[in-house]
């Protein structure tokens, strides 16, 4: 049987991060983020728990929160950890499928906030494209892709403008 307590003190610190996030308490949210993992970490690992999963769930908000603090090598570590996790697993359900966006959106600032452009740009478009992709109900949809979007215009320039003239995209040799 699954420590009922600890899962749900382990979802509880989830949740209230996200909301501090939301609300932009974002050093109590790096908290609350760190809690639910150390929470989590004390389901014994023969329990029908993923805690691969929770772990990538934690690291998606605590990316976006690190992003808002300014803090993007972290930010780029946490993003990197969930997408390790979210790429790997594929098509996932509904309430997964919204993390995963958050954290290539999370990893396209951190990498802008690192001052990486072309590899910001790349990201934002991927996030731009599994937001388009997406089915079903997500919270702040508009605002987001707005984001995206005010974000590849500002960095396209940029990029386009460093890029090396007569370079041509390793799948144009083959094209």
């Amino acid at each position: 049987m699954k420590p009922l307590r600890e899962v749900a003190l382990a979802y509880k610190a989830l949740s209230d991060a996200e909301r501090q996030f939301h609300d932009g308490a974002y050093e109590a949210a790096v908290e609350s983020c760190t809690k639910a993992m150390d929470e989590s970490r004390t389901i014994p690992t023969e329990e029908a728990f993923d805690h691969a999963g929770f772990d990538a769930f934690c690291h998606a908000i605590l990316s976006a929160v690190l992003g808002g603090l300014g803090r993007f090598e972290e930010s780029l570590v946490s993003a990197d950890t969930a997408l390790y996790y979210f790429n790997r697993r594929g098509e996932l359900n509904q309430e997964d499928g919204k993390l995963w966006i958050k954290a290539v959106f999370s990893r396209a600032l951190a990498l802008e906030g690192l001052g990486r452009k072309g590899d910001a740009l790349a990201e934002f478009r991927k996030a731009g494209e599994m937001l388009a992709e997406r089915k079903g109900e997500l919270q702040g949809r508009e605002e987001l892709r707005q984001l995206i979007d005010e974000r590849i215009a500002l960095l396209q320039p940029a990029v386009s403008a460093n890029s090396k003239p007569g370079y041509k995209a390793w799948w144009e040799f083959w094209s």
